[in-house]
């Protein structure tokens, strides 16, 4: 038994959070951990959309996005034989981030600084700093590349 027996990585399908996600696997392949690899589809930003159809569709895209970021974290975690378990969680990324870490006992959470940016982030503030403020478990913040 290692330090870390579940680390947390949170990912948004950019390629700005694949540092992070090396981290995460590299510190996972050092103890022996499973990686629980997190992606958080977030349907009320786009609630404002008029009608139904459209909102059913923006859903099933994000959720698509979900699985492909999912499938890059579990192919590097793979490709070091760490066990990964994906999940996809529907609400306030900071929020199911926490929430998550602390339900599933998570022992870190390895998240980039900066993921998805450009006005959504000066419109709503930066997620992992949200994280990093409210969550009980450690949080090992990765600084990635703005380009």
């Amino acid at each position: 038994m290692g330090l870390y027996d579940r680390i947390l990585v949170p990912t948004d399908g950019s390629d700005a959070t694949e540092r992070a996600v090396v981290e995460a696997v590299d510190l996972a392949a050092a103890h022996d951990a499973t990686i629980h690899a997190l992606y958080v589809v977030n349907t009320a930003s786009f609630a404002s959309i008029p009608t139904e159809s459209s909102v059913e569709g923006v859903s099933e895209m994000l959720e698509r996005e979900g699985d492909a970021a999912l499938d890059a974290v579990e192919g590097a975690a793979n490709e070091r034989g760490v066990p990964v378990e994906r999940v996809q969680l529907d609400g306030s990324p900071a929020r199911e981030i926490v929430r998550y870490a602390e339900q599933s006992n998570c022992d870190l959470v390895v998240m980039g600084t900066h993921g998805r940016g450009g006005i959504d982030r000066l419109l709503l503030g930066s997620v992992a700093e949200r994280v990093v403020r409210s969550s009980t478990v450690p949080v090992l913040t990765v600084r990635v590349d703005e380009e």
